[in-house]
């Protein structure tokens, strides 16, 4: 895995004007993605997850628009380009894996029209060669009797096929980063379980890039390298999944991995964080999430924290403000 980032996201801002103000679903959000890495972006609805990527691949509805921050991938700015460009890029470069598959295939195409059409959009390939090269595509992603299966339509497929359908067009154009938003949820458990392997599995092969993007923290152990757990359109905590998951810092952090189930099959009670996600409209002062948290302190209520590093990751939570530290040691040496 290279050093060097392909993908790269600096305090991205994303507005919604309205009527009653400007909404902002991502604010300052970073991050880098590097060749060969699966990212995943964790959190509840409404944390901006989707918006993030949406942003990326420049297929934010209007009237929304990126306000600021940047992104580059592979050193080239992308966020400020025209549409006729970033057309270019989008599926050349960067693709998407959408969460219901019939929304992404046309029902009067047959599969095999649409690879072949993506293909050669994007690729300088004959007729012929682009529909070897999407019976290849059909093949590596798991579609038995793909030459004969590619002359089929969407409704013909299974829901856990029309998915490896939608992972072949992605697939399609070789591109180097692939968002996944929500690729699984509307799979059996079983199919979930092959979808992800197959991602991974296609990730280490081709050195793509992914992003995850889900709510399901079993999800995120199992497929990814390095996890940000968005809260209100900010992270409050980024790192390797292995440090995030077995010590989480942030308390948002700690009430998501207290509400997933055990996979040892030991009985445990589970947790629930209290509240429910902040309106956009309503996004308290300070941290987004100190109105649920029980570890609360004045400063919350305040300013917004920023991310400091803790255990080998970064946690945006005034807990860790080396001067928040200080003070709590004064205090503490004061009492004793």
């Amino acid at each position: 895995m290279s050093d060097t980032p392909l993908l790269k996201v600096s305090d991205l801002i994303v507005e919604f004007p309205t009527r009653n103000g400007v909404l902002r679903p991502v604010d300052r959000v970073g991050f880098e993605v590097r060749a060969g890495e699966i990212l995943g972006l964790v959190g509840e609805s409404g944390a901006g997850k989707s918006m993030c990527g949406s942003a990326i691949i420049g297929l934010i509805d209007r009237p929304g628009r990126i306000s600021g921050g940047e992104i580059h991938l592979d050193g080239e700015r992308i966020d400020n380009l025209p549409e006729e460009r970033m057309r270019r890029i989008r599926g050349k470069k960067i693709a998407m894996v959408f969460q219901d598959p019939l929304t992404s295939l046309n029902p009067l195409m047959t599969v095999g029209q649409q690879l072949i059409q993506t293909i050669r959009t994007h690729l300088a390939l004959s007729q012929n060669d682009a529909r070897a090269k999407a019976i290849a595509l059909l093949e590596e992603v798991g579609i038995p009797a793909a030459a004969t299966r590619i002359d089929a339509y969407p409704h013909q497929f299974s829901g856990g096929m029309r998915q490896r359908v939608v992972i072949s067009l992605a697939l399609a154009a070789e591109p180097e980063l692939i968002i996944a938003d929500e690729p699984t949820t509307a799979l059996d458990v079983s199919v979930q379980a092959q979808i992800m392997a197959l991602l991974k599995r296609l990730c280490r092969e081709r050195g793509t890039a992914v992003i995850l993007i889900t709510h399901d923290m079993g999800v995120i152990a199992e497929t990814t390298d390095r996890v940000a757990v968005l809260y209100a359109g900010r992270i409050a905590e980024i790192g390797p999944t292995r440090n995030v998951l077995s010590a989480p810092s942030h308390p948002y952090t700690v009430g998501l991995m207290a509400s997933t189930p055990s996979t040892t099959g030991s009985l445990q009670t589970l947790s629930q964080i209290p509240g429910s996600m902040p309106n956009l409209r309503a996004i308290p002062k300070g941290c987004a999430f100190n109105q649920r948290c029980t570890k609360a302190i004045s400063a919350c209520f305040n300013d917004i924290p920023v991310l400091e590093p803790v255990n080998g990751s970064e946690v945006a939570c005034w807990l860790y403000d080396p001067a928040y530290k200080q003070i709590e040691k004064e205090i503490s040496g004061a009492s004793e």
